[in-house]
């Protein structure tokens, strides 16, 4: 009786603070995305090795599961974190179909769930009110991109070419709906299937106008940029952030020479903290970090900002979500950022050039988009009441 007396006594908001904050990662090791998924770990794992593993006061426990890449492996993965690991949070997923999968069952479970997955209806038609989303939408970069090759490079016609999924329909929607109010013109859209071993057939059909851009994600911008070359096309190509991710730079060859794409981040932003993260995953994994790599860590530091306001309670999670989408930075990896009312950031995105220099291939920043919202610069109700970018909207005008 002495015992539970004792144990009725002591303050028990001290011994849930004493427990870990549980942080459940949902990553993809296996099949074309793997890329993006291993380097979403390592990225969670500096920002944590960076903080001795603590945030406001609290050890942080990482606890990782494999979704293999697929809707059902997903939704297995967040349930057994959720329900037998009892996380307090999830980052991730990576692709836009894993976290379709599971955004109703996290929402009904409440659980705060920050993501790299761009899929546009998360923080526009269908929000989720636990989600936030530190990265960008599917189209958030394609907007600028599109302003660029109109109104810079002074493009008036256009093919674009992305896998057959939500993340490319998104993508290649939003740039041509900027494309055509900037007064140009997309003359072909091509779905090759998220596994091409071969993309022959859709390369035969890249002719006739004065850019190409494609939305290719994981390692398949590797396979597509090197077949392009080989085929022997000449013709400029425009991409996406995933598209000639800095990640990606060391197993290019020449023929990612000219390619300009757009991103929320750039490893050649110069501050004292992207150089730092920078310096940091070389050493740690001897590459240069693209935007899966940098997007933990930035969810690591938009995760440390909000349970510094909660004083690191995390029970009450209305309040943990409240306070992950008040988080507003004014410095990171990716420069300043703040968030939408739905949970979408706000921040810069980045134009950039890949270039040979000293024999290594690099990506050079030729502009910088500040304070880019996911509904550009469109009216929110406007922007809201038209169908969410798919694989045909906005169709092909005649």
């Amino acid at each position: 009786m002495a015992g539970a007396a004792l144990a009725a006594n002591l303050p028990m908001p001290a011994i849930a603070q004493n427990k870990p904050v549980k942080i459940g990662l949902l990553t993809v090791k296996t099949g074309p995305l793997a890329q993006g998924g291993i380097q979403m770990e390592q990225g969670a794992n500096l920002f944590l090795k960076d903080r001795n593993s603590t945030m406001a006061g609290r050890k942080i426990e990482l606890m990782i599961g494999d979704t293999g890449g697929n809707p059902a492996g997903t939704k297995t993965k967040a349930q057994e974190l959720i329900e037998r690991d009892g996380v307090d949070m999830i980052f991730g997923p990576l692709a836009a179909f894993e976290l379709l999968a599971i955004t109703d069952y996290i929402a009904a479970q409440k659980v705060p769930i920050l993501s790299l997955a761009a899929a546009e209806d998360m923080t526009q038609r269908k929000p989720n009110p636990y989600f936030v989303r530190a990265s960008a939408t599917s189209a958030q970069n394609m907007h600028p991109l599109a302003d660029y090759a109109a109104k810079e490079l002074k493009y008036k016609s256009a093919i674009t070419i992305s896998e057959d999924f939500a993340f490319g329909y998104e993508q290649m929607g939003g740039f041509q709906r900027v494309f055509e109010d900037d007064g140009g013109k997309l003359v072909k859209k091509l779905w090759p299937p998220i596994v091409t071993p071969d993309y022959s057939p859709y390369l035969a059909q890249l002719s006739g106008v004065d850019v190409i851009v494609q939305g290719f994600a994981g390692s398949n911008p590797l396979k597509f940029m090197k077949q392009y070359k080989d085929a022997g096309l000449t013709l400029p190509v425009l991409g996406g952030g995933p598209a000639c991710d800095d990640a990606l730079l060391k197993s290019f060859g020449d023929e990612a020479i000219g390619l300009i794409t757009a991103t929320a981040y750039t490893s050649d932003l110069d501050s004292p903290i992207n150089k730092k993260f920078v310096e940091g995953m070389i050493r740690d994994t001897g590459n240069t970090p693209g935007l899966y790599a940098a997007g933990m860590y930035i969810d690591g530091m938009v995760a440390e900002a909000a349970l510094e306001k909660t004083g690191g309670k995390t029970d009450d999670k209305d309040k943990l979500i409240e306070a992950l989408r008040g988080v507003s930075l004014t410095d990171s990896p990716r420069g300043p950022f703040h968030f939408d009312h739905f949970g979408n950031v706000i921040g810069n995105i980045y134009i950039r050039r890949c270039e040979k220099k000293d024999g290594k291939l690099v990506n050079t920043t030729i502009k910088t988009y500040p304070d880019v919202s996911q509904f550009w610069t469109y009216d929110e109700k406007w922007f809201l009441s038209q169908p969410v970018y798919s694989r045909d909207y906005p169709a092909l005008k005649s």
